[in-house]
C-alpha cells in the first residue's frame, strides 16, 4: 500500500515565522539532510502564553529566528519529542532565556556495554553507499534531561487557549513523545510519523515491536491533523497512518521472503529491497532492517546463523 505522502515543502522559508493555523506557528531550521528532509520544524503554540515544541538544532540562524518569534511573549513550556540532535539541543538556550519548564518522557537512554558495529566494509563494492560524513549521521543529545517527565495520557500543560496531553510513542527512540493539542484536534508527531518519508528505527534504542505498537496506538485516535517535525501537515490522518503501518508489515514480509530465498544478510537485503532508494539512505535502512530482524528473531520466525544475538553484520535463516 503506497503511503500518501503530503506535498513537498521545499519552498518553505528558513528562519522565518509562518502562521500555519490559528494557534500554531512554525519556524524551519536550515538543517536539511537525509534524516531531516527540508529541515527541523519548531512549533510555537498559542498567542501570548506560548509553548515551544522541539526547539531544534544548535544553529545560530534558527536561534535568532526563535528569539524574534518569541519576543514579547511568555514561554510557559518547552516540549521535546525526543533527543536526536536536530530536535532538542536549542532547549538549553531557550531554557536559559525563559526559565520555562522542559517537558519530555525522559532523557535519552544509554546502553552500557553496547558495541556499535561498523558496516562500512559491507559497502566495499559500492563506494557511494559507504560514504557517510559526521554531518550525515543521526546523533543524539545526551545532555538533555527534562524538568518534568510526562507519562502517557497525562494532561501536562494548560493555558487559556489550549491543553496538551502526552501520547507516549516509543519505537523511533525509547523516549519518543507525541503531543496532543485539544483546541485544534492536532497531534504533533515528532519523528514517529513524518510527512515526507518513513521513520528510521535504529537499535539499540530504536525498537520495531514498540514502534508497531505505537503506530497502532496512534491509528485508533481521532486527531484531525498531524504536525510532523519534518515535512508538511497530514490533513487526513487515518488513511495515511494505516498505509504507514501497512508499509512496516509489508517490509517485514519482504525480509522473510529474502531470507527464504537465501539472501540472508542485512546489506544484501537492503540492496534488493531499497534498490530504488537513494543510496545515501541505505546505511540507515540497514538499521531499520536490523530492527525488523531483532523482532523476527524474538517472534521465533527467524534465527541467527551463529546462535547469538541479532547483529547488524550477522547472517540469518528461517526457523523450521
Amino acid at each position: 500500500m503506497a503511503i500518501p505522502f503530503v506535498p513537498r515543502i521545499d519552498d518553505a522559508p528558513y528562519a522565518e515565522i509562518t502562521q500555519v493555523s490559528p494557534l500554531i506557528q512554525r519556524v524551519i531550521a536550515k538543517n536539511p539532510s537525509k534524516f531531516s528532509y527540508h529541515g527541523t520544524g519548531t512549533y510555537i503554540l498559542g498567542t501570548n502564553d506560548v509553548v515551544v515544541i522541539d526547539p531544534g538544532p544548535k544553529l545560530d540562524s534558527h536561534r535568532d529566528a526563535l528569539r524574534v518569534a518569541l519576543d514579547g511573549r511568555n514561554v510557559v513550556g518547552i516540549v521535546v519529542t525526543h533527543c536526536h540532535s536536530d530536535h532538542s539541543p536549542l532547549t538549553e538556550w531557550l531554557y536559559g532565556e525563559t526559565g520555562a519548564t522542559r517537558y519530555a518522557v525522559g532523557p535519552h537512554r544509554v546502553y552500557a556495554g553496547f558495541v556499535e558495529e561498523d558496516d562500512h566494509d559491507a559497502s566495499e563494492d559500492d563506494p557511494a553507499d559507504a560514504v557517510e560524513s559526521d554531518e550525515e549521521k543521526e546523533t543524539t543529545d545526551l545532555a538533555f534531561s527534562p524538568d518534568a517527565a510526562v507519562i502517557d495520557g497525562e494532561k501536562f500543560l494548560s493555558t487559556k487557549e489550549f491543553a496538551l496531553t502526552a501520547v507516549a510513542t516509543p519505537g523511533h527512540t525509547s523516549n519518543h513523545l507525541c503531543v496532543s493539542m485539544d483546541a485544534e484536534g492536532a497531534l504533533f508527531t515528532g519523528d514517529h510519523v513524518m510527512g515526507w518519508s518513513t521513520t528510521i528505527v535504529s537499535p539499540p534504542d530504536g525498537d520495531m515491536r514498540q514502534y508497531m505498537d505505537s503506530m497502532r496506538k496512534v491509528i485508533v485516535r481521532d486527531d484531525r491533523i498531524l504536525w510532523p517535525t519534518h515535512g508538511g501537515p497530514v490533513t487526513d490522518p487515518q488513511p495515511f497512518l494505516i498505509a504507514y503501518h501497512e508499509h512496516r508489515l509489508e517490509r517485514e514480509r519482504q525480509i522473510v521472503v529474502q531470507i527464504a530465498n537465501g539472501n540472508n544478510t542485512i546489506p544484501g537485503i537492503v540492496k534488493v529491497l531499497y534498490a530504488a532508494i537513494d543510496k545515501k539512505l541505505h546505511r540507515p535502512a540497514r538499521r531499520s532492517v536490523w530492527s525488523h530482524l531483532r523482532k523476527l528473531v524474538d517472534d521465533g520466525v527467524v534465527a541467527t546463523d551463529d546462535g547469538g544475538e541479532p547483529r547488524l553484520l550477522g547472517s540469518y535463516h528461517l526457523v523450521g
